[in-house]
């Protein structure tokens, strides 16, 4: 007479544990960029209010402002949030977003203004966050 098997084997197993280490060595670095991208559209986020300030400045004065209060702003270091110490206007309307908490050496965002005809536009591919935690419009 045959007995029913009940449960599973040791292979079929450790085939399961092997399966679920491949899928976590690939998941576990892609879910860290996750969380550092995320930090980074925090800037970008808190940066907004800047940019129009920004953009209004130069449509009334035909200027960009070099600093918070040129722009009509509060000072850099109230601008934060949990990821974010400051959000700074400096030289020719160029906003510097400055980073806690990220990977070392990964600390702050340059938006530069452009004006186009007409219109202003905004690059954002420079500072010290890598290329791979930037927005994928900044890279």
């Amino acid at each position: 007479m045959k007995s029913i098997q009940k449960g599973f084997t040791l292979i079929e197993l450790m085939i399961v544990i092997a399966i679920l280490g491949i899928l976590m060595t690939i998941a576990i670095p892609a879910y860290q960029d996750y969380t550092v991208r995320a930090k980074v559209a925090e800037g970008i986020s808190l940066a907004g209010a800047a940019k129009t300030a920004v953009a209004e400045t130069y449509m009334s004065t035909n200027a960009f402002p070099d600093t918070n209060t040129a722009a009509g702003l509060p000072a850099s270091n109230t601008i934060t949030g949990n990821n974010v110490s400051s959000v700074a206007v400096g030289a020719a309307g160029e906003i510097t977003i400055t980073y806690t908490g990220l990977p070392s050496g990964q600390t702050t965002l340059i938006l530069k203004p452009t004006m186009n005809t007409g219109s202003l536009s905004w690059t954002c591919n420079t500072g010290t966050i890598a290329a791979k935690y930037r927005p994928s419009n900044c890279r």
